[in-house]
């Protein structure tokens, strides 16, 4: 156990600094990918991943001993405090095995109350993190560093709508993607954590997924909060245990957005 006046932000900005440390010297490698997923697809999962999972979880313990932990690789830590980090060392490993700079390491500090106070999506590969929390997030590359805020556009025909994947979910969800997607100016696919960071930044505006765990989701709830937009499910309900998620980057595309996800929502 060790004494410190980390502040929790300081904290997520070094679990971050050590998962990067970890993960890019295997970045377009010849790495080896085990599939967690046999029997209903591929789910790829690497060294990389567990390495940079156990090293997170090591400075938790050192430095929170009694928060809790969730994690995509290992078994939950339940703490004493009723705070829970979590964390996906590599969200996107997809990506990472294409050799395609769009996954990232997800940071998330959960409250007792089940708030989300802290949201980190890192790409230490081209040097990018995002992180937010007590309402205000920040973008900061090699460079430089500046305060980051949703886009404003509101009308949903102006939209940019992204997602993992064009299969998304299953047949209703993907009945609820098409009914919002028929409706705003662009769709794109594939960009995995990173288009929660672009949202938060301003770049686009909607993000509706399916079948999230809550590492995928709670480090970009915060970030996007913090940007000053929204993320809830497809009932307008806390989204942090994952499943059908509706990221929007304010009230009235989150709104607009919903009334066509409704009738659809588990």
């Amino acid at each position: 156990m060790v004494t410190t006046t980390l502040s929790d932000i300081e904290l997520a900005h070094k679990m971050a600094n050590a998962a990067g440390k970890v993960i890019t010297p295997h970045f377009r490698t010849e790495i080896e990918y085990d599939n967690k997923d046999t029997a209903a697809g591929f789910d790829p999962v690497s060294e990389a991943d567990r390495a940079a999972e156990r090293t997170m979880r090591d400075i938790v313990d050192q430095f929170r001993h009694k928060d809790g932990f969730c994690g995509e690789e290992f078994a939950d830590k339940v703490g004493s405090s009723g705070r829970v980090w979590v964390v996906d060392p590599i969200d996107g490993t997809r990506g990472f095995m294409c050799g395609t700079p769009t996954w990232g390491t997800l940071i998330a500090l959960r409250s007792k109350s089940e708030r989300v106070c802290l949201g980190l999506i890192d790409q230490p590969y081209i040097g990018e993190r995002f992180w937010g929390t007590d309402g205000q997030a920040y973008f900061q590359n090699r460079n430089s560093k500046k305060k980051i805020f949703t886009s404003r556009i509101l009308d949903l025909s102006a939209a940019k709508l992204f997602s993992t994947f064009p299969e998304i979910g299953r047949t209703h969800d993907r009945s609820g993607f098409k009914a919002v997607a028929h409706k705003v100016q662009l769709v794109r696919f594939g960009m995995d954590c990173y288009a929660y960071a672009l949202l938060a930044a301003g770049y686009i505006e909607l993000i509706i997924e399916a079948g999230l765990r809550p590492y995928d989701i709670n480090a970009p709830i915060g970030l996007i909060e913090a940007a000053g937009g929204i993320v809830t499910n497809w009932s307008g309900q806390n989204a942090v245990n994952g499943g059908q998620v509706l990221a929007a980057a304010n009230q009235s595309l989150h709104l607009a957005a919903l009334d066509l996800l409704k009738d659809y929502a588990d």
